[in-house]
């Protein structure tokens, strides 16, 4: 038993011949003449932009140029691919997220490090120092140094 598919009633392209009695020698399918009309108007466009003036040659080279743009584009339209298919998974191809080849930030640079002529000292030698020269300047002395805290087993076992 052969079973017939409906893919002919899909491969029949809605095509425009041209006006009554006056037919184009070519077939051209509604969706080319919807993106080659356009098409033509920006190659034109985009010649002018470039500093062309306007004449036979240019407007020759426009109309090459919209063909070759419209055969491009309507290669990939068909009837299980629709022009607004194609249309949104081109915006979609061009908007999404790429992964980034170059690294984020910049040279490292040294120039906001602070460097001081004299080495820090810890800070329970601050404090001692402090009390021996009469504290840090503009700070009243006040009562007895504070006691050293004793480390526990853990800090001797590191010895």
């Amino acid at each position: 038993m052969r079973i017939r598919t409906d893919d002919e009633v899909y491969r029949v392209d809605a095509v425009w011949l041209g006006p009554p009695k006056a037919t184009f020698p070519w077939r051209a399918r509604y969706v080319a003449w919807l993106i080659g009309i356009p098409a033509f108007f920006v190659v034109l466009g985009v010649e002018r932009w470039a500093g062309w003036s306007f004449g036979f040659f240019s407007t020759a080279w426009a109309f090459i140029a919209t063909i070759v743009i419209t055969r491009l584009l309507t290669a990939k339209i068909s009837h299980e691919r629709p022009l607004g298919t194609v249309v949104s998974m081109a915006g979609r191809e061009l908007n999404t997220p790429r992964e980034r080849t170059t690294g984020t930030g910049g040279a490292v640079s040294a120039s906001r490090v602070r460097v001081r002529a004299e080495r820090p000292l810890p800070k329970h030698r601050r404090k001692r120092q402090y009390q021996h020269h009469g504290g840090p300047p503009g700070a009243a002395v006040q009562g007895t140094p504070r006691a050293r805290r004793s480390r526990g087993n853990a800090a001797r076992a590191g010895r």
